[in-house]
């Protein structure tokens, strides 16, 4: 790290984002604003007037806001702040070069604020990031721990009128919770006090690198939380230093379920939870449904416990933790009794994750998925189009449109017709309709009362306004 600047010497310059409405973008802007720096940006979606709520509320915010065009960067004091796939050939990078300005990725600069935090709490994982980030947060927060958070999305507990978009939280510098990515390889860049291990599975690197790459993670913990139930997870247990696990099914977990005590509904759960370093039970009561939020909980339980926080204020503390935005979020119900879900599952994991929450209660489920890139549809389509067919019984179907695409040089040859037809050969039920507001036409051309349709996808905050338009069709 020493070829970064230090946390004073950060906060001294003034901050540029390249994209600064982005999920990773936008919070760190926030953290760095709370803490005094000065912090403009563009963004393309700006420029091509999507979602402009989120931007009037970054300007009410007092951010400055550019066209992505290069006139933003005027000095070489200036730091420019991008995410790593932005390519060399944008107006802001161009310039940046030209006057020799410093350049951070967005996990450089977020690793920087987390190693120089007085203990950073890393989640790390396939799936369940967010949710674990959200959900610790709270926990800390709860616990009077006054923790600064950075995470991918918009934590409800958090959101007030004047800062709607609450997926950062500025606290104290004694506390960093953070998700930490292992998809780009910038998980290598953390040094944490508690790292947390969800889960390890397929998404956008091959298993052996995420294999590596976890190992590593847990090598340079302090203390990890591991999740005991998968085992790609538990193998990575001689890695860590010092260990909490945590699980529903494994009866040796440290954190861990009494068994027979869940209760599950549609929209909430229960469950006690028992601390097998003492023996001691408590009651807890979860505002969101699934299995894996149940799982989610634990590992959020466990990584707090890792800092300190009894497993007693830790359970009452998610009694009151609202969710997470796009994160099996309930848009709402028509009058027809036809409800409506916005998620964010993209990778074979997270989707397998929802359509199961949906499976467990009565009704039949269309999806819609909108997939979030060309690369990654290449990368997982065929584990996806197998989750979809396995997860979905013969009344439920599959839409999916063309995906996500902002522009680019990415090689967009293959696309999601490969996918649908997977589906089909592993029989499923499923249709591919390119354009995404003609899909809108489709679902609500089949939508009958007692329906659940989920919109599913990433990298695409106009996914919440397009589930919001099918309730409002069907309304």
């Amino acid at each position: 790290m020493s070829e970064f600047p230090t946390y004073d010497e950060l906060l001294a310059r003034p901050f540029f984002f390249c994209g600064i409405g982005g999920s990773g973008m936008l919070p760190l802007a926030q953290i760095l604003a709370g803490r005094g720096a000065s912090v403009s940006g563009s963004d393309r979606s700006n420029d091509q007037g999507r979602t402009p709520e989120k931007f009037a509320a970054l300007q009410a915010q007092a951010f400055t806001l550019f066209p992505q065009d290069g006139s933003g960067i005027t000095s070489k004091d200036q730091i420019l702040v991008a995410s790593a796939a932005v390519e060399e050939t944008v107006p802001e990078m161009v310039r940046a070069t030209e006057l020799g300005c410093l350049k951070l990725t967005r996990a450089e600069l977020n690793s920087i604020l987390f190693n120089t935090s007085g203990a950073g709490i890393a989640v790390a994982g396939t799936s369940g990031k967010s949710t674990v980030t959200g959900m610790l947060g709270w926990i800390m927060q709860y616990a009077g721990r006054e923790p600064t958070i950075m995470n991918g999305a918009v934590m409800k507990n958090f959101v007030t009128p004047d800062r709607p978009i609450a997926s950062a939280v500025v606290g104290s510098r004694s506390i960093f919770v953070s998700e930490v990515d292992e998809s780009d390889g910038s998980i290598a860049l953390y040094r944490p006090a508690v790292g947390v291990l969800l889960n390890v599975s397929l998404d956008h690197k091959s298993m052996d690198e995420l294999r590596q790459l976890f190992a590593d993670y847990l090598g340079r913990s302090r203390i990890a939380a591991i999740n005991a139930d998968d085992a790609e997870a538990l193998a990575q247990l001689p890695h860590a230093k010092e260990v909490v696990t945590f699980g529903i099914e494994q009866p040796k977990a440290q954190i861990g379920i009494v068994p027979g005590s869940i209760a599950s509904g549609p929209v909430h759960q229960a469950a006690t939870v028992i601390d097998r370093h003492d023996g001691s039970e408590h009651a807890l009561v979860l505002g969101m449904p699934g299995r894996h939020n149940l799982s989610n909980a634990l590992a959020a339980i466990a990584g707090a416990a890792c800092a300190g926080v009894p497993v007693s204020v830790a359970v009452e503390a998610l009694a009151s933790f609202a969710g997470l935005a796009r994160r099996f979020d309930i848009v709402g119900t028509s009058p027809g009794g036809i409800t409506v879900i916005d998620d964010f599952g993209h990778n074979p994991e997270k989707c397998a994750a929802t359509l199961r929450t949906l499976k467990a209660s009565p009704g039949r489920v269309i999806a819609f998925f909108q997939p979030h890139g060309y690369g990654p549809l290449r990368q997982m389509g065929h584990e996806l189009a197998e989750t979809f067919a396995r997860e979905l019984g013969a009344g439920d179907i599959t839409i999916m449109c063309d995906p996500v695409y902002f522009g680019g040089t990415v090689d967009r040859s293959e696309g999601t017709e490969r996918i649908i037809a997977m589906i089909a050969e592993a029989r499923g039920i499923a249709e591919y309709v390119p354009s995404r507001e003609d899909c809108g036409d489709r679902i609500v051309e089949l939508a009958q009362p007692g329906d659940r349709i989920v919109v599913m996808g990433a990298r695409d905050d106009t996914l919440t306004g397009f589930a919001k338009s099918i309730l409002d069709r069907l309304s």
